[in-house]
């Protein structure tokens, strides 16, 4: 008997076995490919008729795999149509390695034990609104946003929504942008739940990434929580998705296989036709956008713990108060964040910039200090002595031979947090200081800094927006902006609506317990309405406005952006070759086609980079027309295309 076995590989549709084992739709088998052997999985339709006639080859073996389920099959079908790659690739996101794990023994999971005992965490009654609200139709497809405040208890409340998921017998899953740090949430989960949820990203071990795998298979594992490539696990009977923090961009897929985790997470839950919850503080502009036209439900939540105020605000004029040299700190800063520290609060002094300084160029030989791979300024990291580049990775000592004579004598332009740690340890020198950011805190020792912080034994923190990502510190009251306007500026289509959600998650993170807190804005910049936009209490306005913006200028949610990216080690080669690929494709596809124009990072990892984008209406034609020509296409040698679906960055 013939079946269509789908491969996790780059073709596109499934190849034909025969096999006289009883097959399903969805069984994992092994089969011979070429000189080897691999695993794949028996799909819903055999590849399109072609006149030459192969000698079929014969399944191997039948993995003793709980079968891929026809829901997500279909999905599978549809994200690889959607985000126009071919479906063995999205194949591949659902397997180990491009393997499958067979079961194992029961005892394996006894550590994620399913009985849930009962906590003692009241809802207040504007939570228990909105989970009542939630929980209508949570036994079929709907989207419902819960937005609320920071620190107004959203967490417990879709808790709630997810222990009856449980209790039914269902499966569910907790996406979350930032997996490095789930400690404070694994331990909030744990006094809730009284079980141990999957935790789920790129740094736990293959191991441990087996075991939840087949766990999730065989229903053996009830919660996974998870960064984006948890989407793709194969859940035998997944009943809820929730999606925390909604509007984050690390949501986005950026290298290899490009998707939005989120949208792609609404469209499995459609496909299994099950509930998902989307929770945020701030809504993403598309999210906003849904819930005015009636597509999501939503409820809100405007009270926080303890019925504790939002901070206050305080603009610092850096034009009244002259800073000295090498400085960012103003005088009047210096003494607010006395008067705080002597009520014994934490202070947060916030620079979305990570290492020492941005910059670094040569007083004698003018020779500014980039990477030779991309197109960028190498950033020095004093901590680690080293200059480096956070796109490829490249490292280099500081240490150079100066073209006029001796070695290079060092200029540091402009600061990063280890560059204003340095200045708040000279300012505050008997204080606690420590670094917050990705290059401090994805290490073991994190969790015993998290805790110091928790604690308040750490009195200042330096730290990235990756402090603002849902962290709770009870007595952080104290935040400054070191220097807003470096948000501000950018030519970014989501700028404004990226501040936004920054600043409102980032004022979040003071005044948690009820004591009154303050953010105090640094800037240079007179007209600071931008200021008073992004912290306004209520978003909404803001969301309203930008709405406005982006249906006059057609920009998404309105319309559909698709961007077709070359890539290529001859400059002139890849800008001859793109010409030619517009005028191929132009007349041919659903949408206008712009550019093509150099990307703003024009050189990344050794290749120069050109950009084309597509804007057409919201429909699958246009991905149906683009996915149709490119195979017509012959690129020349050593050019490559990538294809980003509603880009998020482009860069």
């Amino acid at each position: 008997m013939k079946f269509p076995i789908l491969l996790p590989n780059i073709f596109n549709h499934p190849f034909t076995y025969e096999s006289d084992l009883k097959l399903k739709v969805g069984d994992y088998v092994l089969v011979p490919f070429g000189k080897s052997k691999i695993t794949g999985v028996v799909w819903d339709e055999f590849e399109k008729k072609n006149n030459k006639n192969f000698k079929l080859k014969t399944v191997l073996k039948k993995l003793n795999v709980t079968p891929l389920k026809k829901t997500t099959i279909k999905f599978l079908n549809w994200f690889a149509e959607y985000n126009i790659v071919p479906k063995g690739m999205a194949l591949k996101l659902v397997l180990l390695s491009s393997n499958a794990i067979e079961k194992f023994p029961k005892e394996v999971f006894k550590t994620f034990n399913t009985n849930i005992s009962e906590n003692k965490i009241k809802l207040s009654e504007e939570q228990k609104k909105s989970l009542k609200k939630m929980n209508i139709f949570n036994d079929k497809f709907r989207v419902h946003v819960l937005q609320g405040t920071t620190g107004s208890g959203k967490t417990i409340v879709y808790f709630s929504a997810l222990k009856e998921i449980i209790i039914k017998g269902f499966q569910g899953l907790i996406l979350l942008p930032e997996i490095g740090l789930t400690s404070q949430f694994e331990k909030k989960f744990l006094e809730f739940f009284g079980i141990n949820p999957a935790i789920w990203h790129s740094s736990i071990s293959k191991k441990k990434k087996e075991v939840i795998w087949s766990g999730v298979a065989n229903g053996e594992i009830k919660v996974v929580i998870g960064a984006r490539s948890s989407l793709f696990l194969p859940f035998k009977r997944l009943g809820l998705i929730v999606v925390d923090e909604e509007h984050d961009q690390s949501y986005k897929q950026d290298e290899g296989v490009t998707y939005n985790a989120r949208d792609m997470g609404i469209t499995r839950a459609s496909f299994e036709n099950i509930p998902i919850n989307l929770v945020t503080a701030v809504p993403s502009i598309e999210t906003y956008e849904n819930i005015k036209i009636g597509k999501y439900s939503v409820s809100k939540l405007s009270q926080r713990y303890k019925n504790a105020s939002l901070p206050n605000y305080e603009i610092i004029n850096l034009n009244n108060s002259k800073l000295e040299k090498q400085s960012w700190l103003s005088n009047e800063i210096i003494q607010k964040v006395n008067l705080h520290l002597e009520k014994k609060d934490q202070v947060l002094f916030f620079l979305n910039r990570r290492g020492f300084s941005p910059h670094v160029l040569c007083n004698k030989c003018y020779t500014s200090f980039s990477c030779p791979n991309c197109s960028i300024n190498l950033v020095y990291h004093k901590k680690k002595e080293n200059l480096l580049c956070h796109y490829c990775g490249y490292k280099a000592l500081l240490k150079r031979d100066c073209s006029k004579e001796g070695n290079c004598e060092f200029v540091f332009s402009g600061p990063g947090v280890e560059r204003i740690s340095d200045e708040v340890k000279r300012k505050f020198p008997d204080k606690k200081i420590e670094i917050f950011s990705s290059d401090t805190m994805n290490k073991k020792s994190a969790i015993d800094k998290l805790n110091k912080i928790i604690k308040n034994e750490t009195n200042i923190l330096v730290g990235t927006q990756l402090i603002s990502k849902g962290f709770h510190f009870p007595s952080l009251n104290c935040i400054v902006v070191v220097d807003i306007d470096l948000s501000l500026q950018g030519h970014d289509l989501r700028g404004a609506e990226k501040n936004l959600q920054l600043y409102h998650q980032l004022s979040g993170r003071a005044g948690r317990t009820g004591k009154s807190a303050t953010v105090y804005f640094q800037t240079y910049n007179h007209d600071t309405k931008m200021i008073d936009d992004i912290t306004n209490k209520n978003p909404d306005i803001f969301l309203e406005r930008e709405l406005e913006i982006r249906k006059k200028n057609k920009l998404p949610p309105f319309q559909r952006f698709i961007s077709l990216i070359l890539t290529g080690e001859n400059e002139n080669k890849l800008e001859t070759e793109a010409l030619a690929f517009k005028n191929f494709i132009e007349n041919k596809i659903e949408g206008r086609v712009l550019g093509p124009v150099s990307a703003p990072i024009f050189r990344l990892k050794r290749k120069f980079r050109v950009r084309l984008l597509i804007r057409g209406i919201k429909s699958m034609k246009v991905q149906n027309s683009i996915a149709k020509i490119i195979p017509n296409y012959k690129f020349a040698a050593g050019i490559k295309l990538s294809v980003d679906v509603d880009p998020i960055n482009f860069n």
